[in-house]
Protein backbone atom coordinates (compact mmCIF):
# COMPACT_ATOMS: atom_id res chain seq x y z
CA UNK A 1 0.00 0.00 0.00
CA UNK A 2 1.57 3.27 -1.17
CA UNK A 3 1.20 6.42 0.87
CA UNK A 4 -1.24 8.97 -0.54
CA UNK A 5 -0.63 12.72 -0.47
CA UNK A 6 -3.27 13.14 2.22
CA UNK A 7 -1.73 10.22 4.13
CA UNK A 8 1.69 11.84 3.98
CA UNK A 9 0.20 15.02 5.45
CA UNK A 10 -1.39 13.00 8.25
CA UNK A 11 2.02 11.53 9.03
CA UNK A 12 3.66 14.93 9.39
CA UNK A 13 2.54 15.70 12.96
CA UNK A 14 3.32 12.21 14.36
CA UNK A 15 6.77 12.33 12.75
CA UNK A 16 7.46 15.77 14.22
CA UNK A 17 6.27 14.56 17.62
CA UNK A 18 8.54 11.52 17.34
CA UNK A 19 11.51 13.77 16.62
CA UNK A 20 10.71 16.04 19.57
CA UNK A 21 10.16 13.14 21.97
CA UNK A 22 13.42 11.55 20.84
CA UNK A 23 15.33 14.83 21.14
CA UNK A 24 14.14 15.37 24.72
CA UNK A 25 14.02 11.67 25.65
CA UNK A 26 16.24 11.91 28.73
CA UNK A 27 14.74 15.14 30.05
CA UNK A 28 12.12 15.83 32.68
CA UNK A 29 9.71 16.93 29.94
CA UNK A 30 9.34 13.38 28.56
CA UNK A 31 9.63 11.60 31.93
CA UNK A 32 5.86 11.59 32.67
CA UNK A 33 5.24 10.12 29.22
CA UNK A 34 7.81 7.37 29.77
CA UNK A 35 6.12 6.55 33.09
CA UNK A 36 2.80 6.27 31.29
CA UNK A 37 4.26 3.70 28.90
CA UNK A 38 5.71 1.71 31.81
CA UNK A 39 2.23 1.67 33.30
CA UNK A 40 0.83 0.44 29.98
CA UNK A 41 3.44 -2.32 30.06
CA UNK A 42 2.29 -3.50 33.50
CA UNK A 43 -1.39 -3.18 32.58
CA UNK A 44 -0.73 -5.37 29.53
CA UNK A 45 0.62 -8.10 31.82
CA UNK A 46 -2.52 -7.78 33.94
CA UNK A 47 -4.88 -7.91 30.96
CA UNK A 48 -3.15 -11.05 29.70
CA UNK A 49 -3.69 -12.66 33.10
CA UNK A 50 -7.38 -11.73 33.15
CA UNK A 51 -7.96 -12.90 29.56
CA UNK A 52 -6.45 -16.31 30.37
CA UNK A 53 -8.46 -16.89 33.52
CA UNK A 54 -6.26 -15.20 36.12
CA UNK A 55 -6.50 -11.93 37.99
CA UNK A 56 -4.50 -8.84 38.83
CA UNK A 57 -3.26 -8.73 42.44
CA UNK A 58 -1.45 -5.38 42.37
CA UNK A 59 0.47 -2.96 40.15
CA UNK A 60 3.48 -0.93 41.25
CA UNK A 61 5.24 1.99 39.59
CA UNK A 62 8.43 3.76 40.66
CA UNK A 63 9.83 7.17 39.68
CA UNK A 64 12.85 5.43 38.14
CA UNK A 65 10.55 3.90 35.52
CA UNK A 66 10.35 0.55 37.24
CA UNK A 67 7.12 -1.37 37.29
CA UNK A 68 5.68 -4.61 38.59
CA UNK A 69 2.36 -6.32 37.93
CA UNK A 70 1.63 -9.15 40.35
CA UNK A 71 -0.91 -11.63 39.03
CA UNK A 72 -2.52 -14.87 40.17
CA UNK A 73 -3.48 -17.63 37.78
CA UNK A 74 -3.65 -17.29 34.04
CA UNK A 75 -1.22 -18.50 31.40
CA UNK A 76 2.34 -17.51 32.44
CA UNK A 77 3.68 -17.66 28.88
CA UNK A 78 1.20 -15.11 27.57
CA UNK A 79 1.43 -12.96 30.70
CA UNK A 80 5.21 -12.66 30.39
CA UNK A 81 4.98 -11.94 26.66
CA UNK A 82 2.30 -9.28 26.94
CA UNK A 83 4.23 -6.38 28.49
CA UNK A 84 6.30 -5.03 25.61
CA UNK A 85 3.92 -6.13 22.88
CA UNK A 86 0.91 -4.78 24.75
CA UNK A 87 2.43 -1.34 25.25
CA UNK A 88 3.35 -1.22 21.54
CA UNK A 89 -0.20 -2.21 20.56
CA UNK A 90 -1.65 0.43 22.88
CA UNK A 91 0.67 2.96 21.26
CA UNK A 92 -0.50 2.01 17.77
CA UNK A 93 -4.14 2.24 18.89
CA UNK A 94 -3.70 5.69 20.45
CA UNK A 95 -1.83 6.99 17.42
CA UNK A 96 -4.39 5.69 14.91
CA UNK A 97 -7.27 7.06 16.99
CA UNK A 98 -5.56 10.42 17.27
CA UNK A 99 -4.90 10.67 13.54
CA UNK A 100 -7.70 8.77 11.81
CA UNK A 101 -10.54 9.16 14.30
CA UNK A 102 -13.11 11.94 14.18
CA UNK A 103 -12.65 14.95 16.48
CA UNK A 104 -15.51 13.84 18.71
CA UNK A 105 -13.92 10.39 18.96
CA UNK A 106 -10.66 11.95 20.15
CA UNK A 107 -12.40 13.64 23.07
CA UNK A 108 -14.32 10.49 24.02
CA UNK A 109 -11.21 8.29 23.77
CA UNK A 110 -9.18 10.64 25.95
CA UNK A 111 -11.95 10.78 28.54
CA UNK A 112 -12.34 7.00 28.58
CA UNK A 113 -8.58 6.62 28.96
CA UNK A 114 -8.56 9.03 31.90
CA UNK A 115 -11.47 7.31 33.61
CA UNK A 116 -9.90 3.88 33.06
CA UNK A 117 -6.63 5.10 34.54
CA UNK A 118 -8.39 6.43 37.64
CA UNK A 119 -10.26 3.15 38.12
CA UNK A 120 -7.11 1.10 37.56
CA UNK A 121 -5.22 3.20 40.09
CA UNK A 122 -7.89 3.01 42.78
CA UNK A 123 -8.37 -0.74 42.43
CA UNK A 124 -4.91 -2.13 41.75
CA UNK A 125 -2.05 0.34 42.13
CA UNK A 126 -0.35 -0.22 45.48
CA UNK A 127 2.90 1.79 45.37
CA UNK A 128 2.61 5.31 46.80
CA UNK A 129 4.30 6.97 43.84
CA UNK A 130 2.27 4.98 41.34
CA UNK A 131 -0.96 5.84 43.15
CA UNK A 132 -0.25 9.58 43.04
CA UNK A 133 0.92 9.41 39.43
CA UNK A 134 -2.11 7.39 38.32
CA UNK A 135 -4.57 9.77 39.96
CA UNK A 136 -2.82 12.84 38.57
CA UNK A 137 -2.58 11.44 35.04
CA UNK A 138 -6.19 10.26 35.08
CA UNK A 139 -7.49 13.64 36.26
CA UNK A 140 -5.33 15.43 33.67
CA UNK A 141 -6.69 13.28 30.82
CA UNK A 142 -10.27 13.84 31.98
CA UNK A 143 -9.59 17.57 32.16
CA UNK A 144 -8.21 17.61 28.61
CA UNK A 145 -11.28 15.75 27.36
CA UNK A 146 -13.76 17.89 29.31
CA UNK A 147 -12.46 21.44 29.09
CA UNK A 148 -9.95 21.78 26.27
CA UNK A 149 -10.74 21.93 22.53
CA UNK A 150 -11.07 18.66 20.65
CA UNK A 151 -7.69 19.29 19.02
CA UNK A 152 -6.03 18.93 22.42
CA UNK A 153 -7.42 15.41 22.81
CA UNK A 154 -6.13 14.53 19.36
CA UNK A 155 -2.69 15.89 20.27
CA UNK A 156 -2.58 13.92 23.54
CA UNK A 157 -3.53 10.67 21.81
CA UNK A 158 -0.85 11.18 19.17
CA UNK A 159 1.76 12.09 21.75
CA UNK A 160 1.01 9.04 23.91
CA UNK A 161 0.95 6.82 20.84
CA UNK A 162 4.26 8.07 19.48
CA UNK A 163 5.96 7.80 22.88
CA UNK A 164 4.75 4.25 23.43
CA UNK A 165 5.84 3.14 19.97
CA UNK A 166 9.29 4.64 20.57
CA UNK A 167 9.63 3.36 24.13
CA UNK A 168 8.90 -0.31 23.44
CA UNK A 169 11.85 -0.91 21.03
CA UNK A 170 14.15 1.29 23.13
CA UNK A 171 13.31 -0.57 26.35
CA UNK A 172 13.64 -3.98 24.72
CA UNK A 173 17.03 -3.07 23.25
CA UNK A 174 18.27 -1.56 26.52
CA UNK A 175 17.07 -4.27 28.91
CA UNK A 176 17.11 -7.44 26.82
CA UNK A 177 19.64 -7.08 24.01
CA UNK A 178 22.40 -4.71 25.15
CA UNK A 179 22.39 -6.13 28.68
CA UNK A 180 20.82 -8.97 30.61
CA UNK A 181 18.37 -8.22 33.42
CA UNK A 182 17.72 -11.34 35.54
CA UNK A 183 14.24 -10.21 36.57
CA UNK A 184 13.12 -9.29 33.03
CA UNK A 185 10.15 -10.75 31.18
CA UNK A 186 12.53 -12.41 28.71
CA UNK A 187 14.42 -14.10 31.55
CA UNK A 188 11.14 -15.44 32.92
CA UNK A 189 10.26 -16.86 29.51
CA UNK A 190 13.75 -18.30 29.17
CA UNK A 191 13.27 -20.23 32.41
CA UNK A 192 9.89 -21.49 31.17
CA UNK A 193 10.94 -22.52 27.67
CA UNK A 194 14.69 -23.03 27.71
CA UNK A 195 15.02 -20.51 24.86
CA UNK A 196 17.65 -17.82 25.63
CA UNK A 197 16.36 -14.48 26.86
CA UNK A 198 18.24 -12.75 24.05
CA UNK A 199 16.16 -14.65 21.49
CA UNK A 200 12.95 -13.43 23.10
CA UNK A 201 14.32 -9.90 23.13
CA UNK A 202 15.11 -10.01 19.41
CA UNK A 203 11.67 -11.48 18.66
CA UNK A 204 9.87 -8.80 20.69
CA UNK A 205 11.99 -6.06 19.11
CA UNK A 206 11.03 -7.26 15.63
CA UNK A 207 7.37 -7.45 16.65
CA UNK A 208 7.35 -3.96 18.17
CA UNK A 209 8.97 -2.47 15.05
CA UNK A 210 6.43 -4.29 12.88
CA UNK A 211 3.56 -2.90 15.00
CA UNK A 212 4.96 0.63 14.61
CA UNK A 213 5.30 0.13 10.86
CA UNK A 214 1.73 -1.10 10.57
CA UNK A 215 0.55 1.97 12.46
CA UNK A 216 2.46 4.22 10.06
CA UNK A 217 0.95 2.42 7.08
CA UNK A 218 -2.49 2.75 8.65
CA UNK A 219 -2.02 6.51 8.91
CA UNK A 220 -0.52 6.95 5.46
CA UNK A 221 -3.06 4.87 3.54
CA UNK A 222 -6.24 5.96 1.83
CA UNK A 223 -9.23 7.31 3.70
Amino acid sequence: MAFTKSGARRLLVPLLLALLVYAFWSTLAVWPLRLFVVLLHEVSHGLAAVLTGGRIVSIELSPREGGLCTTAGGWPFLISSAGYLGSALFGALFLLLGVRGRPRTHRVATGVLGAALLLLTLVWVRSAFGFVYGLAAGVLLLGVARWLPEGASSFVLRLLGVTSLLYAPWDITSDLILRSVPASDASALSRMTGIPALAWGVLWLAASVWIAWRAVRGIGGRG
